[in-house]
């Protein structure tokens, strides 16, 4: 049956996605499905013969565990890009741990909005607008010339399932962050994202290992709680070689969004030549609102 703690296998979590992922498909839970209104005894109505209609379905979704891409979490990416490009004014070759569906590997073609200034493209279907407080970064934006990932369970955003994965675990009372994935899958479709499958623990250094050409930025987004220490510490290790061995002409940024303890994200940037880690921003893990702390 699996262990339905949220620490281990989650099973509700499991049999939500796969109830939300029928709903998605039109095959069950009309009339509740999005809503906020009614009452529980009107969801169970529903709920109930959903699960003596669909098992194998609904079995087959508790194999696997939830997984999510947090397009909002370009929030933070996009101003992070542009202090990169501030320093550095260097195109980049763009590299995601904990991928998923590498949907935020395209935050540069999103648009992020800030009180009188925006930054990204301007007629992007993907348009971020989050709340906060703080300086306002620069806007700029340098030229990607790459984009590459890794992912334990890479999920690839032009197949119709891996897309139903992508879309199930955002619940129906989210249509922000459903319309978001949803404008992210599309850009996706057109230029897809190549995502490996794989620990980041050996793939970073291997993938740097290549003689840098322009400059290179590294990034992870609530990825690192779920890395193993041994993960940990070989990706220091990576970024710390790449780091030392960088000039103004191949320049090297490693850019973080993870928990610290308290409320939200500690969003940390470094840079080298230098190497000075700063944190720049502290976020919800949704993206729904970044607080610059100073640029």
């Amino acid at each position: 049956m699996g262990d339905p703690r949220r620490q281990s296998d989650n099973v509700p979590l499991r049999l939500a996605g796969a109830r939300h992922a029928l709903g998605i498909e039109g095959l069950a839970l009309e009339g509740v499905y999005p809503s906020q209104e009614g009452d529980n005894e009107a969801l169970w109505a529903a709920v109930e013969p959903t699960l003596l209609r669909f098992p194998k379905r609904i079995f087959l979704w508790r194999q696997s565990a939830p997984q999510t891409n947090e397009v909002l979490r370009a929030a933070v990416i996009l101003p992070a890009l542009a202090l990169i490009e501030e320093r550095f004014g260097r195109p980049l070759d763009l590299f995601e741990l904990g991928a998923s569906g590498g949907l935020n590997l395209y935050a540069d073609q999103f648009h992020r909005q800030f009180p009188g200034a925006a930054i990204g493209n301007p007629d992007a279907t993907v348009r971020l607008h989050p709340d906060g407080s703080g300086p306002l970064p620069p806007t700029r934006l340098q030229t990607v010339v790459s984009r590459r990932a890794v992912d334990l369970n890479p999920l690839d955003p032009t197949d119709p399932t891996d897309q139903l994965r992508l879309l199930a675990y955002l619940w129906p009372d989210q249509p922000d962050r459903m319309s978001h994935t949803r404008a992210a899958i599309g850009i996706a479709k057109v230029d897809p994202p190549k995502i490996d499958c794989g620990d980041a623990r050996d793939w970073l250094a291997e993938v740097l290992e290549a003689p840098a050409k322009t400059g290179r930025g590294v990034y992870q987004t609530v990825a690192w709680q779920y890395f193993t220490s041994e993960t940990r510490a070989k990706v220091r290790e990576a970024t710390e070689k790449t780091g030392s061995c960088a000039t103004d002409e191949a320049p090297f940024a490693h850019l973080s969004m993870e928990a610290e303890g308290g409320v939200g994200a500690a969003v940390k940037l470094e840079m080298w030549p230098g190497g000075a880690s700063r944190q720049i921003a502290h976020g919800d893990f949704h993206g729904r609102w970044v607080n610059w702390t100073g640029v």
